[in-house]
């Protein structure tokens, strides 16, 4: 008699812990006292060796009988997970939280340009959500024209992050159609740790030395929104649709606003917030819009 209300009590409960794992991303990486390229390795390789027991261990058959194909779909989507890190966290530290963790919020209405490519037309409702969110997103960026042009520079870079986002999951729906979603994530997170790691070796970025605080915040990014975020995501939708699970991803962004205020003082600029307020109804109607016509809503998977 009370299954199904405990199973809605559990999906409540997830997708609350959910939101607010992936809510403190921004703000811990704009905390953390180290380069964001450093950051983004870190929590990548570590999230790696978090998963490599359950990979190598009950999942090790099923990364021995993996096609190629889906293999090299993997690797590619753990490319693209690289370029989305190594875009949209140096956004974070080098404009505002909010502004930034908005910009990248519009990876469903890349997701929807690329279906398109791909021969899949958006609905009407899904070009009404593209063109409220393109507005939206040219709002907010015209309003740190004014800021500076390192404003500028981090709204660009969290762009850039949302369409590497968009690739990833593009290509990530095509390994798993065999994959896990542990075995998958095992082999994007591996592939993204080592191309940062080449990137900030190359670079000259500095990889340790940090002080108590910047270790915990990375931790933290680790545990909350990298495994924590995922893994809750993971659970609601085995009770909750897809649809609801992409619209309500889309409380992040107020969510980490409302912690970079409270915990770093960084108030929203004012003239940003209609635009940063019509870039996530445009993009809430694009997840709507492609959910009634019955074509497959953006991956929930992918937090920031």
């Amino acid at each position: 008699m009370n299954k199904p209300s405990s199973r809605v009590n559990g999906s409540v409960v997830a997708l609350t812990v959910a939101v607010l794992a992936v809510s403190s991303s921004a703000p811990l990486i704009a905390f953390a006292a180290a380069p964001a390229l450093a950051i983004a390795f870190w929590r990548n390789f570590l999230a790696t060796v978090a998963l490599t027991p359950i990979t190598y261990g009950p999942r090790r058959s099923e990364i021995r009988g993996a096609s190629r194909r889906s293999v090299l779909f993997g690797v590619l989507a753990g490319v693209a997970l690289a370029a989305h890190f190594a875009t949209w966290m140096p956004s974070v530290q080098l404009g505002s939280v909010a502004t930034a963790t908005a910009l990248v919020a519009t990876q469903p209405v890349w997701q929807g340009l690329i279906a398109l490519v791909q021969g899949r037309r958006p609905s009407a409702a899904g070009w009404a959500g593209i063109v409220l969110a393109v507005a939206g997103a040219a709002w907010a960026t015209g309003a740190d024209i004014g800021v500076s042009g390192q404003a500028v520079l981090a709204d660009v870079l969290a762009l850039f992050g949302a369409i590497f986002a968009a690739a990833y999951t593009a290509l990530g729906e095509q390994a798993r159609t065999t994959l896990s979603t542990t075995t998958y994530t095992w082999i994007c997170y591996g592939v993204c740790a080592v191309l940062l790691l080449i990137v900030c070796l190359v670079s000259g970025v500095q990889l340790g030395g940090y002080d108590a605080q910047t270790w915990a915040a990375i931790l933290a990014l680790v545990i909350g929104a990298q495994l924590l975020g995922h893994s809750m995501f993971n659970y609601a939708l085995q009770r909750t649709s897809a649809t609801t699970v992409s619209v309500l991803i889309l409380l992040e962004v107020p969510g980490a606003a409302l912690l970079a205020w409270l915990w770093l003082g960084q108030t929203p600029r004012a003239a940003a917030l209609p635009g940063l307020a019509l870039l996530l109804l445009g993009v809430a109607v694009v997840i709507l819009g492609a959910a009634r016509a019955n074509r497959p809503v953006v991956d929930p998977v992918l937090t920031d």
